[in-house]
């Protein structure tokens, strides 16, 4: 491919995904939703502009591993450990009813199949697809109602961010599984295995970022530094543990997001990747979504999805908080609080795509589910909160 064609589809790509992107926030919609759409318009699907290719898929690679390091630098682990033991079995179960609901959703429509199979493994990937929360919508809708910091709005924060960590743990143990020369044991001792080092090594890694940081603040070698960290760990992973590189991009932004200039890190990682590598990821999304095979099954398939997805959360979610005493509406805000889904959902899609695990098609049933649980979402705890308020504390 020639040079100049390369710089024809960034720049088409930039453009028509943020011009997009701002139609859909005028929509009140996600800006990854019109992203996406933005890839549909000018892929095969529509207009034929752009197809995929190497370089584009390469360079949404780089903007996966840099979303998920984001991810990891804005997980607050002091408000984990003021959450407690709550939000830990609210996230596991909002993780657990989906992964088992999606599971069950797509071999009721293809069969049951043995374990281990391959067919076993789409079904247990699609479940990993709907196990990821978005919170961001719920947070804004909070924020705007005033009831963010208020004990069912930090809750649902809380129980969001460890809900990633534990969906990202399961769906490296699913990747790890399908390697048909793997076995239980081999899988689990790699997986465990770096999870260790990484804690160990984190930790050194931490105490001397922290030192640089104090005597080297908001420099650019900071973040330098850190996006060269993000690289070898999201590298570490794949080459020598087989874990998908998005794992150790994740941990990666965990281990720094405690360090004072976390935010400054996070704010320079997202001038290169929601400005360039992150839209073509989106887009790219768009260009490898194929309508083309789309028939009736899959329509139905794709709305069983959607519905799948919003009710096993709040089904989940919302039967735990029960359980832990919230009171019924609430519960029922917990659960509709972690319904949305977004960009997590479209990673583990892409990377099932990119091992050959699903179909392209079912990047529909995911668009759809975004799209509309993003809808959904504000408009139910906006009557919720009507029904039962729950106002930010007032400090004196």
């Amino acid at each position: 491919m020639k040079t100049y064609e390369i710089l024809k589809d960034l720049a088409i790509i930039i453009i028509v995904a943020k011009l997009m992107g701002l139609v859909a926030r005028k929509c009140k919609a996600p800006m990854v939703v019109g992203e996406m759409i933005a890839g549909l318009i000018i892929g095969p699907c529509l207009l034929g502009v752009l197809k995929p290719n190497d370089f584009i898929s390469q360079m949404a690679e780089i903007g996966v591993i840099l979303i998920m390091f984001s991810a990891g630098l804005e997980t607050n682990l002091q408000e984990l450990k003021k959450s407690g033991f709550v939000a830990l079995l609210i996230a596991c179960a909002g993780v657990a009813v989906p992964l088992v609901c999606g599971t069950l959703l797509y071999m009721c429509f293809h069969g049951f199949a043995a374990v281990g199979s391959d067919e076993f493994f789409k079904a247990l990937f699609i479940g990993c697809i709907i196990t990821a929360t978005s919170v961001g919508i719920t947070v804004e809708t909070l924020k705007e109602m005033g009831c963010l910091k208020g004990h069912v709005g930090q809750t649902i924060l809380s129980a969001a961010i460890i809900d990633d960590i534990v969906g990202i743990i399961v769906l490296t143990f699913v990747l790890g599984f399908k390697d048909p020369e793997s076995n239980t044991a081999a899988v689990t001792g790699r997986i465990f295995m770096f999870l260790a080092i990484s804690f160990i090594l984190g930790y050194f890694i931490y105490r001397i970022f922290k030192v640089v940081d104090e005597r080297y603040p908001h420099t650019r070698r900071i973040p330098i530094i850190a996006l060269s960290l993000c690289f070898i760990m999201a590298y570490v992973a794949e080459k020598y543990f087989g874990i998908a590189d998005i794992t150790g991009a994740y941990i990666a932004g965990i281990i720094l997001c405690n360090v004072r200039d976390a935010e400054y890190i996070d704010r320079k990682v997202n001038v290169n990747g929601y400005m360039f590598f992150a839209p073509i990821f989106f887009v790219g999304i768009g260009l490898k979504t194929d309508l083309s095979h789309i028939d009736s099954s899959m329509i139905v398939f794709s709305l069983a999805f959607v519905l799948t997805a919003m009710l096993s959360k709040v089904i989940g979610c919302g039967l735990v908080a029960r359980c832990c005493k919230f009171s019924g509406i609430d519960s029922l805000k917990i659960g509709a609080g972690m319904m949305t889904r977004g960009e997590v959902a479209l990673i583990i899609t892409n990377k099932g795509l990119g091992m050959k695990i699903i179909d392209p098609s079912y990047f529909t049933a995911v668009i759809l589910l975004i799209i509309v649980s993003s809808i959904v979402t504000p408009i139910l705890l906006k009557f919720l909160y009507s029904k039962s308020p729950d106002p930010e504390p007032i400090h004196n």
